[in-house]
């Protein structure tokens, strides 16, 4: 659907040339839901509004279903902007407009007729869950309720790419965890293609199908996430993947120092995340085991555990490989 070939983006700061991105390679699927994460001045934002032409590349191909969209006259990038829906981190509605006004504002610049507007805003108020807010404005919402409003405003024009800018950092956990359940139900319902860019991993973890990861204006590491998120090559990934609890691991790992035996950290995907593995193998070779640290949880649909642990006892090289011929990818701590 989306397509970067060696795009480069600069800024001049007086007499400096400050380069935002530097040789991005990137392709987005039709469908899927893509994140792009790096930390404040990585060239997130930049890259996001590349897709829509608001910035133009210095250097570079930007193809959106096959099209070169840098050789777009101006016709043809405002039809291309019709099929671009876009989400802010603040929301920008207009205040002096309700709900309603807000939603059918994009259809009004498309010159879509009275009757059709009134049916389409009401259906997108439906689908966000907003019908009784319709005739309320924007400063009578919550900071949820606002984000709905301004996705309801996306989806107006039927895109087929809705860009998402940093959709849910201004929210508290439990809004933010509704935010993006609705846009997953979105981008499986409508199959639309969803581009976020964040600075939140989790936020990636629980949406995307695969990510990028930004550092200075470069791609340092890209793929799945299931694969960035539990193996992370680059240290700006490792960074971003080791939230509260693993940089806490790593810390901890000193303290196991009176700990008997290995310390492995294991993964496992899938069914796996729910077997009883540990105590069948432990049973099998008459190793003993400590679960030091770890977590089960889920990357979007897919449930996943980590857990660093402590073997002693026994034959434990037979435990070992007993796991990894069952399918757990094992990573060694400490021999």
């Amino acid at each position: 659907m989306i397509e970067f070939h060696r795009v480069h983006k600069s800024y001049r700061v007086k007499d400096l040339e400050v380069p935002a991105l530097s040789d991005v390679e990137l392709t987005i699927q039709d469908g899927e839901v893509f994140g792009v994460v790096g930390h404040s001045g990585a060239g997130k934002s930049t890259l996001l509004r590349l897709i829509n032409l608001l910035e133009r590349p210095d250097a570079g191909q930007i193809r959106i279903n096959g099209e070169d969209i840098l050789a777009l006259d101006a016709a043809g990038l405002a039809a291309l902007r019709q099929k671009i829906g876009m989400i802010f981190q603040h929301f920008n509605l207009l205040s002096a407009k309700t709900v309603a006004e807000n939603v059918a504002w994009p259809l009004k610049i498309a010159k879509w007729d009275k009757e059709k507007i009134a049916a389409r805003v009401a259906e997108l108020l439906d689908r966000v869950g907003l019908t009784d807010q319709a005739d309320k404005y924007p400063a009578q919402l919550s900071g949820g309720q606002k984000q709905r409003v301004g996705i309801a405003r996306a989806l107006a024009t039927r895109p087929q790419v809705l860009l998402c800018d940093e959709a849910t950092s201004a929210l508290d956990p439990q809004t933010t965890r509704s935010v993006l359940d609705l846009l997953a139900g979105i981008n499986r319902e409508l199959g639309l293609t969803i581009v976020l860019i964040t600075h939140e991993m989790d936020v990636v973890r629980r949406i995307c199908d695969r990510v990028a990861v930004l550092d200075s204006g470069r791609i340092v590491e890209s793929g799945p996430v299931t694969e960035v998120f539990l193996h992370p090559k680059h240290e700006t990934s490792r960074r971003f993947v080791f939230e509260a609890e693993r940089v806490e691991e790593e810390a901890l790992l000193d303290d196991f120092a009176h700990v008997p035996g290995r310390i492995v950290r294991l993964t496992f995907t899938r069914d796996l995340s729910y077997s009883p593995l540990l105590s069948v193998v432990s049973r099998e070779t008459g190793v003993d085991f400590s679960i030091l640290f770890g977590r089960i949880d889920r990357i979007k649909d897919t449930p996943y555990g980590q857990l660093t642990v402590a073997y002693s006892g026994g034959d434990v090289e037979a435990a070992l490989r007993a796991l990894g011929e069952r399918g757990i990818q094992i990573e060694e701590l400490r021999r």
